[in-house]
């Protein structure tokens, strides 16, 4: 099994104070040689992941908000990494596909070859406007998106690739830098509903799996990923294709499942006592009925039943600090890998 998190940005993490501040500092000039807070404690957190034996750092994407961009971080940070896979969020709608391979490209090339794309087809309306693109709704957002991910493939692997599309249309482009290795960078995604689902099987390497909605325990959830994994299994086997699968859990380690919640969520409005707690309590709480809370056994216990029903990858969601990454990977990691 693998082991990801969030690199520590606003929009996808919560309970560090170097972010929190950050994140209020974002709008005002930095003290004289100073750098952002946000990237500094995001070096630091992913160097002590990379050394810990953690295999992904997901650099998550919010345009109309205070993150550092993606692509920045990812490339400012992973080029300091040894293992770590860097997998960058991109919306398929605001960056241009030839672009976008040329970027993927010479990140992969930096790593190398530890870069990978996580396809986010977007809602935030206002915010694809602002920066130039449109939201789609519907069967067009997977058509194009399933577009974004031909062109990316076709310029790693061809010479020259031409594609006359519905939404792309683009003439013997080409691409005089490809990635690190033969095998291309991996497509990422998460969707949800039947095209979604089709979308996955049809044309991503791997799926986090959506947490059931309706779910009110982590033996519900439980049930509800199983059903998903085997509906998946299915689509795949009608296309010939092979999905992996990854999902994000929340990780916090206590001396029970309640006691380890409870101070979590006392570590996140303690760092962010003026944060929207039913914002925050919307990231969180999903992700905590995985059961991946508890003692150590527990914890590993239930990640076992997760490795026996297909996942590969778990995205950790966890407080972010170092002294915590450290913590996981010594408690759950490194023994789940011996």
């Amino acid at each position: 099994m693998q082991f990801g998190l969030y690199a520590p940005i606003p929009m996808a993490t919560a309970g560090s104070p170097e972010v929190a501040q950050a994140a209020e500092q974002a709008l005002s000039p930095l003290p004289a040689g100073q750098r952002d807070g946000q990237f500094e404690h995001g070096l630091d957190l992913l160097l002590a992941a990379d050394k810990a034996g953690f295999d992904l750092a997901l650099f998550a994407e919010r345009h109309l908000g205070n993150d550092i961009a993606a692509w920045v971080m990812a490339s400012a940070i992973a080029s300091r990494l040894d293992h770590i896979r860097a997998l960058v969020a991109v919306h398929p709608g605001l960056w241009d596909p030839v672009m976008t391979a040329k970027l993927a490209a010479s990140l992969d090339r930096i790593c190398p070859g530890r870069m990978a794309i996580n396809i986010v087809n977007g809602w935030f309306d206002e915010e694809f406007r602002m920066f130039g693109g449109t939201v789609l709704d519907g069967e067009a957002r997977y058509r194009r998106a399933e577009e974004f991910i031909a062109i990316l493939r076709g310029l790693w692997t061809q010479e020259s690739f031409s594609l006359a599309g519905e939404h792309y249309q683009i003439e013997d482009a080409r691409l005089l830098l490809k990635p690190a290795s033969p095998t291309p960078p991996e497509i990422y995604s998460v969707s949800s509903g039947e095209r979604g689902r089709d979308f996955i099987a049809e044309t991503c390497d791997w799926w986090f799996v959506n947490f059931p909605k309706e779910a009110e325990s982590s033996d519900e959830a439980l049930r509800g990923i199983e059903a998903a994994i085997a509906d998946m299994n299915q689509r795949c086997a009608r296309t010939g294709r092979k999905v992996r699968y990854g999902l994000n859990p929340f990780v916090a380690i206590g001396a029970s499942p309640e006691a380890a919640l409870e101070s979590a969520a006392a570590r996140i409005f303690e760092v962010e006592p003026n944060g929207d707690k039913r914002k925050i309590e919307r990231r969180m709480l999903p992700a905590t009925r995985a059961g991946c809370m508890g003692t150590p056994a527990q914890v590993q216990k239930q990640l076992r039943r997760f490795e026996a029903m297909g996942l590969e990858l778990i995205l950790c969601k966890m407080i972010p600090t170092v002294a915590n990454v450290r913590l996981i990977a010594a408690e759950i990691v490194q023994p789940m890998k011996a």
